[in-house]
């Protein structure tokens, strides 16, 4: 169960991170933009939610118009780069019968066309991918999509391996009793609270694809 953003593909500093730079300059408040660290460590802890909601308290139009850019950014722009290895590794897995199910604060239609248009492995496609979709229950940090993993693949949770650059998934692991690796492979991860932070939560911390590919064996 991989993660999608800055886990598989890196998009924080190429369209997230500008993403917010826009959304800022449009409401007039650029002079409150984050810094790319700043941003990371936001959404890091305490989360992006918490920040709109109780840091900028933005009304219910700024969040509109916040969202709309942001989809102009993902959805227009270039796609975002897997990391290096990434797709070896999830394409060998899969040839060789593993399941890939991707567990991401990102929607479905955004992380099916990062897929559908990489190159490097046409046709390598998750199992199963859950999104956002408007309800925080069906998401990280909650256990559902682990549950329905379980459901529809009828596999055990020994099978299971989360894997995640940022909290909501390793306490997603955590509170549903699988493993977890927390990977350190995007620039966040040269922030020296984040990688100690998510380092003491996770069963494993790599930050570099081959170790992961080692794990998996």
């Amino acid at each position: 169960m991989i993660d999608h953003d800055d886990t598989t593909v890196d998009s924080t500093p190429s369209i997230h991170h500008p993403a917010h730079i826009e959304q800022m300059k449009q409401l007039g408040r650029s002079h409150e933009a984050l810094s790319l660290e700043e941003w990371f460590k936001i959404n890091f802890h305490p989360g992006l939610v918490y920040y709109f909601e109780h840091t900028m308290k933005f009304t219910k139009e700024e969040n509109k118009l916040c969202y709309e850019i942001w989809r102009d950014f993902t959805t227009k722009g270039e796609h975002p780069p897997f990391f290096p290895g990434i797709l070896k590794l999830l394409n060998r897995f899969k040839a060789e019968k593993g399941i890939i199910v991707v567990v991401s604060h990102s929607e479905p239609d955004i992380i099916k066309t990062h897929y559908r248009n990489q190159n490097e492995f046409p046709g390598l496609f998750p199992d199963r991918i859950f999104g956002w979709n408007g309800k925080p229950e069906e998401n990280k940090p909650g256990i559902w999509p682990v549950r329905e993993t379980i459901k529809q693949f009828g596999i055990k949770k020994k099978d299971i391996l989360v894997i995640d650059d940022l909290k909501p998934g390793i306490l997603m692991a955590q509170k549903a009793g699988v493993d977890s690796v927390g990977v350190g492979w995007s620039q966040s991860h040269q922030i020296p609270e984040i990688k100690a932070d998510l380092t003491e939560i996770c069963t494993y911390y790599f930050d570099q694809v081959i170790d992961l590919e080692n794990l998996i064996g």
